[in-house]
């Protein structure tokens, strides 16, 4: 039986197990996972019991729980396949060049997206691109999305003043973001269905999607129409919390009968990032001695946008990267008794790493930003005392992590989050930091919804939210990272089927 996207499975059959934490009796030998009601109702000696029903053949894959990514810009991921990359410029000028010949979207503009400044020789200014790019407006938005350039034409365009370097930083960027993503809604959501279709060839069953709009219109609008491809959680930004409160909206509340899209926390952005040098620290930035980064959002108003999504009962995600913003969102979390996440948690001191486990805050990490960062993390940061990009110190402390790709800042592919985690290295450079890597359960646990307290093995009753890959993730080793997946399943049914 030839089974097709969307059909329904009742047997997976001739599969393996796998998972750090097993208690079956099975070993390597084959088994048939029984399926039902959406949920594993048995798993036995392959043959052991009748196949009835429609039956998937794993051939000797290994089954797995369905992967899930934890921090996703789903439209602006989407949008990258429209947008000129930039990320291999070695220059300022290079850039420019490139976004000369990019090609012009429909709506009159260029937009060129991954430029990385912070070791370029030479400074990005709008004299620069302007002689690159002329009368054309012209967007170049940086890897890690909190700053944009832009050219003259685009500044007037935009409404914003221009100066001598064109360069928008965090909230303007940010506005400057949601213009661009405020495509035709058809043609967006087709992209979208597209990125997120991918995304189950990879495994994934579920993404959280932190786009900087009122995502529960936009989702209502997709399930309309048919979407279908993952699970999604979705946030909602404090200037849109009043909103989100008023609709009663709580997280976990399902948009669709079949609850595959659900309300998730509210988002707050906290500090910079590292690339654009506006990350909150302890200490300055080399050569800046003024500079330790910005604190977008004070701690006093923190404290209160976390009391007032968890009265309203909505869990909270707070994006702090320096170890000053992880400090603050700590101390918002312990004194508000909000529950939820930490994004990103790229530097952080000595003594907060106990502090997430003991405050039971799951650390929200993309390890491909450890590799994409590890030349600027050793200069920009060499100076700071905390500890960059932590997993291997908050596994061992007992922090739940939950990987993400922070997609379109890293493709969103779990297998190459997964060996980052766990090699600390891409092709033959030397391992960064290999005293952070973590093991390959531990970092398969925390690609699955429930991230790396749940374990990664399989057992009776689990929703059958799961993915046939063609290697064990735990003795993969180097090749981790090129894992294939041969079948996504959503509560039994196909999402994808390599044929």
């Amino acid at each position: 039986m030839s089974l097709q996207r969307a059909d329904g499975v009742d047997v997976i059959a001739n599969a393996r197990l796998t998972g750090g934490d097993r208690l079956d009796p099975f070993g390597t030998e084959p088994v048939d996972v029984h399926l039902d009601g959406g949920r594993i109702a048995d798993i036995a000696p392959a043959r052991a019991l009748p196949r009835r029903g429609a039956v998937l053949d794993a051939d000797g894959s290994w089954v797995i729980s369905g992967l899930w990514d934890h921090h996703v810009h789903t439209v602006q991921w989407a949008l990258v396949a429209q947008r000129m990359p930039v990320g291999a410029a070695a220059t300022a000028a290079e850039a420019a060049t490139i976004m000369s010949t990019a090609p012009l979207l429909a709506d009159g503009r260029r937009v060129g997206t991954g430029f990385r400044d912070a070791l370029w020789p030479d400074t990005p200014s709008l004299a620069v691109l302007d002689a690159a790019t002329g009368e054309v407006p012209t967007y170049l938005i940086s890897a890690d999305v909190h700053c944009v350039w832009l050219n003259s034409a685009a500044l007037r365009r935009e409404g914003f003043p221009p100066d001598d370097t064109g360069l928008l930083r965090e909230a303007p960027a940010f506005e400057i973001s949601r213009r661009l993503n405020a495509v035709d809604p058809v043609a967006g959501d087709a992209l979208v269905e597209h990125a997120l279709r991918e995304a189950a060839a990879r495994g994934i069953v579920g993404v959280v999607d932190f786009d900087m709009a009122w995502n529960a219109e936009a989702w209502a609008r997709r399930l309309d129409a048919g979407f279908d491809a993952t699970r999604v959680s979705f946030a909602v930004y404090p200037e849109l919390l009043d909103r989100a409160i008023a609709e009663g909206l709580r997280t976990g509340d399902a948009l669709d009968a079949a609850g595959r899209v659900r309300m998730g926390s509210l988002k707050v952005i906290t500090d910079g990032s590292l690339g654009t040098r506006t990350a909150a620290c302890s200490h300055p930035y080399p050569g800046d001695p003024h500079n330790r980064g910005v604190l977008t959002v004070p701690p006093h108003e923190l404290v209160d946008l976390l009391m007032r999504a968890t009265g309203a009962g909505l869990a909270c995600a707070v994006h702090a990267i320096g170890d000053l913003a992880n400090t603050h969102a700590l101390d918002a979390f312990a004194e508000t008794g909000a529950y939820g996440t930490i994004e990103h948690a790229q530097l952080v001191a000595h003594a907060d790493i106990a502090r997430f486990a003991r405050l039971g805050v799951a650390a929200s990490v993309q390890p491909e930003h450890a590799l994409d960062d590890r030349d600027l993390t050793d200069t920009i940061w060499a100076g700071q005392t905390a500890l960059p990009y932590p997993l291997r110190s908050m596994a061992d402390a007992g922090v739940n992590l939950l990987f993400g790709s922070d997609a379109p800042v890293a493709p969103l592919d779990p297998w190459a989050a997964m060996a980052a985690a766990v090699l600390r290295t891409r092709d033959d450079l030397p391992a960064w930091r290999p005293d952070q890597a973590v093991s390959p359960a531990t970092a398969l646990a925390a690609s699955t919804a429930g991230g790396s307290d749940a374990g990664s093995a399989l057992d009776v009753g689990d929703i059958a939210d799961l993915a046939l890959v063609d290697r064990d993730p735990l003795t993969a080793g180097r090749t981790l990272g090129a894992t294939q997946t041969r079948a996504t399943l959503i509560e039994g049914v196909l999402t994808h089927v390599a044929h």
